[in-house]
């Protein structure tokens, strides 16, 4: 399981770095040719957003696999102690669940888009193949709570 933790991580990693270098390349691109040119690229706007939305997506798993995800932290103390790794398992698998339906409602969500043939309005490029990423991104997260929620001593030391 550790195995497969640190390739998922180095995965969501590299499609995070990809992303962000097309995201500043893009960008820079852009404004160079303003300056020179005085008109940049119509495509630019839509595929930097795009970029981004993938550094978001997969920077989730990102953010749980280094402990620094938001969590509601104020019931910490409610229950006892002794009740933690339990709590803490159960945690765990409910976040795996929630965002395995979140997968399986952004599945639905592509297959439609790819049924009724939507494209990007700048770009003219289908929708569904960037809408699967959404999939991806939430059964990557998915499995690592469910992994963790499984073998605890895998997950992050901040919880």
């Amino acid at each position: 399981m550790a195995a497969l933790l640190q390739k998922l991580d180095l995965w969501e990693r590299t499609l995070c770095a990809l992303a962000f270098s097309v995201l500043a390349i893009v960008l820079i691109a852009d404004v160079l040719l303003r300056e020179i040119s005085g008109n940049g690229l119509p495509w630019v706007q839509q595929s930097g957003i795009y970029a981004n939305v993938v550094v978001a997506l997969f920077g989730l798993g990102l953010a749980t696999s280094a402990g620094s995800h938001l969590r509601p932290r104020f019931a910490d103390h409610w229950l006892p102690l002794a009740w933690q790794p339990m709590l803490q398992r159960i945690g765990y698998a409910v976040t795996g669940f929630f965002l395995l339906l979140f997968a399986v409602f952004a599945l639905q969500f592509s297959l439609q888009t790819r049924a009724l043939d939507e494209v990007a309005t700048v770009l003219r490029i289908p929708l569904w193949p960037m809408q699967l990423l959404i999939v991806i991104a939430f059964a990557s997260a998915a499995l690592r709570s469910f992994i963790y929620c499984l073998q605890p001593q895998l997950g992050p030391e901040s919880d």
